[in-house]
């Protein structure tokens, strides 16, 4: 029997989804899902909707158990997913956007650079840490799969404390990214090849190719760099144009996420690039706001027995790697994890995302060498403000966060860096108890 133990299980609706694809695999029928969370509300209605995924697929052999004991969940896992948000949206996140805010210094998502980004890892990577300490004692064979942000730096920290942990990090955005292309050029995805490499949310996509009848291949890069030069990029996605038009190559993260990435779109006084990109100011705000107001609605769908549970299929890669390890089956899946030489042109500490195939041997990242130069410069920028604050992280330095976020592109265009230090003093004793003690 396979042990599958979802860590932050109350992320009920990512939950279902990484149950839905697992389950519908007939090999894994009879697995044994540990649910664990700190909420017991949510952990309940997650317990109530795997075990309805379960009878709708009608596994008689499907084994749930749900505990508030994370040691407990993890006991003998094989394989130990991580989904959870510490700190929450309140206050946590409320925190990352509203004391930044006050200094001028403005977000869209706040979760994987930029000084909201540096903070969630600051309080995300204990935790992290501890989880891969109790799985070395408890389920040491165990692959522990991460889909929380900010995924780099807390793959950096994962990998460089724990190096004999069976690690990957994982996220939807190349497939999400290639599904969007496709739409955008009016293309049928499962007739494209794609290739990506870089870093988790600042990849680029290094071919993007159609398959056609007489078993040659068209290159789609140019008519997406006609659409960026022409001005004709969709609605909510100015932003990945332009750099499109600006570096030759598509990022693999939306443009609401790459804008606070860079000192380019995001600027005290300049609405006009604002609005001329359409950036979301406080998006991740609003998004958090909209599903706490229907936690209630979907609550109650989801416990009501009399309304039927739809089991889809995600594009989600847990389910594939899972598969892939039991069965022995090939699947390829784009995976973070630490660099040494994948990307040549890049840290070998870093934490890069590149294919990897996937079979009963585990994990199994793919070299790609050099990435374009201008690309790999704008990877370095991200690069050296995970390195420092994982440093911060694993050695409890403060002056390392402060260094951390003067290096960080947005902060840095905005903030001098007395102000820097302000901001981070600020947020840190905003953060309180979410925080260790730094010296």
């Amino acid at each position: 029997m396979t042990k599958i133990t979802l860590v932050g299980a109350g992320s009920t609706v990512f939950a279902q989804n990484i149950l839905g694809d697992v389950l519908s695999n007939p090999e894994l029928a009879d697995s044994e899902i540990a649910l664990f969370d700190i909420d017991e509300e949510r952990l309940s209605t997650s317990e109530v909707m795997s075990r309805r995924i379960g009878s709708t697929l009608g596994l008689d052999k499907l084994r749930i158990t749900a505990t508030t004991n994370r040691r407990e969940a993890l006991e003998g896992a094989d394989f130990v997913i991580l989904m959870m948000q510490i700190g929450g949206y309140k206050p946590a996140t409320v925190i990352d956007f509203e004391i930044p805010k006050k200094f001028g210094l403005r977000q869209t998502i706040a979760d994987t650079l930029g000084i909201g980004g540096i903070f969630r890892a600051l309080r995300t990577i204990p935790v992290v840490l501890d989880v891969a300490r109790d799985m070395e004692e408890l389920c040491p064979n165990a692959l522990m799969m991460n889909y929380i942000n900010p995924m780099a730096m807390i793959s950096w920290a994962v990998q460089e404390k724990y190096p004999n942990l069976a690690y990957v990090g994982l996220c939807h955005s190349v497939q999400e990214t290639a599904g969007h292309l496709a739409e955008v050029l009016n293309e049928d995805i499962s007739a494209i090849d794609y290739t990506s490499a870089g870093i988790n949310h600042v990849a680029f996509f290094s071919k993007f190719e159609k398959r056609l009848a007489d078993g040659t291949r068209e290159d789609l890069y140019p008519r997406l760099k006609a659409i960026a030069e022409a001005g004709k990029a969709p609605d909510g996605d100015k932003v990945r144009f332009e750099v499109l038009r600006q570096l030759g190559y598509f990022v693999t993260e939306s443009s609401e996420h790459f804008s606070e990435y860079t000192p380019w779109f995001i600027k005290r006084g300049r609405t006009d690039l604002v609005d001329r990109f359409q950036v979301p100011l406080d998006e991740y705000i609003r998004r958090c706001e909209e599903q706490i107001a229907e936690w209630e609605v979907l609550k109650d769908e989801l416990e009501d027995e009399s309304r039927p549970l739809e089991v889809e299929k995600s594009n989600e890669y847990a389910a594939a790697i899972i598969h892939g390890m039991v069965t022995g089956t090939n699947h390829l899946i784009y995976g973070n994890l630490r660099n040494n030489g994948l990307i040549s042109n890049l840290p070998n500490d870093a934490a890069v995302e590149v294919p990897c195939h996937v079979d009963r041997n585990g994990i199994q990242p793919i070299r790609v060498g050099a990435v374009p130069l201008q690309l790999a410069a704008v990877m370095r920028w991200q690069t050296n403000v995970q390195e420092l604050t994982v440093a911060a992280a694993l050695t409890g330095r403060r002056d390392h966060i402060y260094h951390a976020a003067m290096l960080d592109p947005h902060t840095a265009a905005e903030l001098a860096p007395d102000e820097i230090r302000q901001l981070c003093d600020e947020l840190i004793e905003a953060h309180g108890n979410f925080l260790p003690s730094y010296h």
